[in-house]
């Protein structure tokens, strides 16, 4: 068994009573999609909105909290997160069906599903959603797109709880979307969503998903220890084509790897480090800069720290 921290002990007796669960120098590694990274000194699982509110209401404000959902737009560093890491479960998972074709998914809800639902209901508008890899709350936070939708062409409010353990019902119109982005503060938590669908044909929402599942098999790695995009698209360009114009495709550090199928992706080919895909990433982005003079903007989402080297040595 691991033994926690000198530093996660000091976190913890800090930390109030909860009815979820609280779990210290918990390894981030085994889920994130990258499979690296270092631990959390502790990481949450609230039972529901009241628990997680009363967590961030009586957690003090020094203490670092950061919301994970299934980790695949997520690069944790090899020196690991140091606070508290809250991961949305079971509870936060539920979907269900409204009046006037809405569907409202809680935040731990894979967006997958999340399509497949409204694809069993005969309602159509969320067949993108079967093509990112994460959870609604992920999407909410970055305003998720793929295939000529994002999440804010459907999205009719959103819930979220703020530092001090405030809840906020937020209107599409409140959330300040842009491209990949949300104007809503970093540290407010997102726990549910209410999607505005309509009425389509079973036969054809089935055949566009089904589409997208064969477009994402054929172009992109994800078969692969990898995340989502790894950086958003800039102005009138496309991230991959530029990784591809100054040589990157298939470039490697240590056993990080861009990849060659699709080279918007990093790839952990076995046994790399946080480090190694951070560092062929940066160089992706420092080849392009030259070139270009355009400056990538990470959408893979970086936490925690560099391993020290006398940490490396051990």
């Amino acid at each position: 068994m691991n033994q926690p921290s000198i530093r996660s002990i000091s976190i913890c007796e800090r930390l109030p009573e909860v009815r979820g669960r609280i779990r210290e120098n918990a390894r981030l590694d085994k889920v994130t999609w990258f499979q690296v990274g270092g631990p959390a000194d502790v990481l949450f699982k609230p039972d529901d909105e009241d628990d997680l509110s009363q967590f961030l209401r009586e957690t003090p404000a020094d203490i670092p909290v950061f919301t994970l959902g299934v980790g695949s737009n997520l690069l944790v560093r090899d020196g690991g997160y140091r606070g508290v890491v809250i991961r949305l479960g079971r509870n936060f998972t539920n979907v269900e069906l409204l009046e006037n074709h809405r569907v409202r998914a809680g935040a731990g809800a894979l967006d997958l599903f999340v399509a497949r639902f409204a694809a069993e209901n005969c309602l159509t508008g969320a067949e993108f959603l079967s093509g990112i890899p994460g959870s609604i709350g992920g999407a909410l936070r970055m305003n998720a797109g793929a295939y000529g939708t994002e999440l804010q062409d459907i999205l009719v409010s959103a819930v979220a709880f703020d530092r001090d353990g405030r809840r906020h019902e937020l209107s599409c119109e409140n959330m300040g979307f842009s491209y990949r982005h949300c104007s809503i503060p970093d540290d407010w938590i997102f726990t549910e969503a209410t999607l505005q669908l309509r009425e389509g044909d079973a036969a054809e929402i089935r055949g566009q998903m089904e589409q997208i599942a064969k477009s994402r098999e054929d172009s992109q790695p994800i078969k692969s220890r990898t995340g989502g995009s790894t950086f958003a698209n800039p102005q009138g360009a496309k991230a991959w084509e530029l990784i591809d114009a100054v040589g990157a495709r298939g470039l490697r550090v240590g056993n990080a790897q861009i990849s060659e199928m699709h080279c918007n992706f990093l790839i952990n080919t076995g046994g790399a480090t946080a480090a190694d895909i951070e560092a062929v990433g940066e160089e992706a982005r420092r080849r392009v800069f030259e070139k270009f003079d355009r400056l990538l903007r990470w959408e893979i989402v970086r936490i925690g720290e560099h391993l020290k080297d006398n940490e490396k040595a051990e």
